[in-house]
């Protein structure tokens, strides 16, 4: 009489296979990468309601803006950035269309027009002595002529 014989043991308690430790693994990898996903979302929402704040006519004292700034700066610092876009707006509003700032030239500062420039003196009357940096950036290249500009404040 033959013993029928199996070649695989029976799960222990407690025991588990390699693909369940590399599908643990993947589902972790899930979750985190949803998770910074998230966080992502939210900074780029916050960034876009500070720059709507610069787009507002005073609709808020220097204080509340500085405030809200803040906030984003502590989201972006705790991510481990160490600036992040504050405004965003038209090269025309440059009275050179932003040639300067794509030259990185002195002075730029003094071709913006309208709300870019009040941007840039709320930097400078408020954020500056507080130890802030900034930057001007073309943004984008629009038939190859510079495009949108962007400001960001800088803690580095």
């Amino acid at each position: 009489m033959s013993e029928s014989r199996t070649t695989t043991k029976p799960a222990e308690a407690g025991m588990f296979s390699a693909a369940d430790i590399k599908r643990r693994m993947a589902e972790r990898e899930a979750q985190k990468a949803a998770e910074e996903l998230r966080h992502m979302k939210e900074q780029e929402e916050k960034q876009k309601a500070v720059m709507a704040e610069f787009h507002q006519p005073a609709a808020r004292s220097p204080e509340q803006l500085t405030q809200a700034l803040m906030q984003l700066v502590t989201r972006a610092a705790e991510r481990g950035q160490t600036e992040v876009q504050v405004y965003r707006f038209p090269n025309s509003l440059c009275t050179d269309g932003g040639r300067r700032i794509n030259n990185s030239l002195p002075n730029w500062e003094e071709t913006l027009e309208g709300r870019s420039k009040l941007g840039y003196e709320f930097w400078r009357d408020h954020l500056r002595p507080l130890g802030f940096g900034f930057r001007a950036e073309v943004l984008e290249y629009p038939g190859g002529m510079p495009g949108d500009i962007g400001f960001f404040l800088m803690w580095k």
